[in-house]
């Protein structure tokens, strides 16, 4: 087992009380598997990521734990998460395009990344220049600044970099967002390669646009309002979802060869609740056309066939 995640809660603090961002939830990550996690904006995916790895410190972990290949990680203590980020857990993070430092050369930036690390330059640049070929770069992008690279480009090189301490868990948020179709599907064939070949054990991707993790995630988990909605295979959450908010989510993506006049999508009325003072029970409720008064109870998120998990009550009672 690559990842364990036992109830994890994760607040933000405001001027008006916490902000209940992750509340709960609990799920697993198999060695080799790719999960995606999709959900609107503000359902928690990106905090759930930045949790795991504890790059956020406006977070404060309220309860939960999370273990990484058997060993308990300590998401709450910073010393003790800043030994295993990027050697154990890595992130991809959104606006990746964005977060190398414009004033280094892109060689210049690993080389301390390395030795920050306690690894020599000299040692890991052979890999290094390896895993930027299979990603289609040339070595000689190592002597530019990051301005000198295309989007497709800067992720690539993102992506060479979260991974070039060969960590047991790989984040991706929004790793194909502002990129054409022809980059995506290049980031996104990279993102399978390198698990193929070992580089990483497992994966977690975060995206609002179900169709990317369809193209290269095994498991899909969609979050509402901070809790976990459905987790099923990828074909059984495309083709056979069974929570109201998946099949709504799935009927909004637009099907390949259908003109408008032939298929109106169909939008989820109303707005996710605030965090701020979440309703009890379930979050989707008020939303729901299937909500019935047993919906004022927290539902379960519990199996109801092999490797397909779901919270509601419509489905489980």
């Amino acid at each position: 087992m690559s990842l364990k995640v036992e109830d994890l809660k994760v607040y933000y603090a405001s001027l008006r009380g916490d902000v209940k961002a992750l509340d709960g939830v609990s799920f697993e990550v198999a060695d080799g598997e790719i999960m995606g996690v999709a959900g609107e904006s503000g359902c928690g995916k990106t905090t759930l990521g930045k949790a795991l790895i504890r790059l956020d410190s406006r977070q404060r972990h309220v309860g939960g734990k999370v273990f990484l290949d058997d060993v308990e990680m300590k998401p709450g203590d910073e010393s003790s998460m800043r030994k295993r980020r990027y050697q154990d857990v890595s992130l991809i993070p959104q606006y990746a395009m964005s977060a190398m430092n414009p004033t280094r050369k892109i060689g210049k930036m690993i080389a301390d990344l390395v030795k920050a690390h306690g690894r020599r330059y000299t040692e890991i640049r052979p890999e290094l220049e390896r895993r930027l070929e299979l990603v289609g770069l040339d070595v000689e992008v190592l002597e530019r600044y990051p301005i000198e690279l295309s989007g497709g480009m800067k992720q690539r090189v993102v992506l060479v970099i979260s991974t070039l301490l060969n960590p047991s868990l790989l984040i991706g948020d929004e790793v194909t967002s502002a990129l054409d179709v022809t980059s995506q599907k290049a980031v996104a064939r990279a993102l399978v390669e390198f698990r193929d070949a070992g580089f990483v054990t497992s994966m977690i991707v975060i995206t609002h646009d179900i169709s990317v993790l369809f193209q290269v995630a095994d498991t899909i988990m969609v979050m509402y309002a901070g809790h976990l909605a459905e987790k099923a295979p990828a074909k059984t959450i495309i083709n056979e979802p069974l929570h109201p908010y998946t099949k709504m989510l799935i009927g909004a993506l637009p099907k390949v060869g259908d003109r408008y006049g032939e298929q109106e999508l169909q939008g989820i009325e109303g707005r996710p609740p605030s965090l701020l003072n979440p309703p009890e029970g379930c979050r989707f409720r008020d939303r729901c056309p299937l909500a019935h008064d047993r919906c004022v109870e927290r539902p379960p998120f519990v199996e109801v066939a092999p490797g397909h998990q779901v919270a509601c009550w419509a489905v489980t009672a």
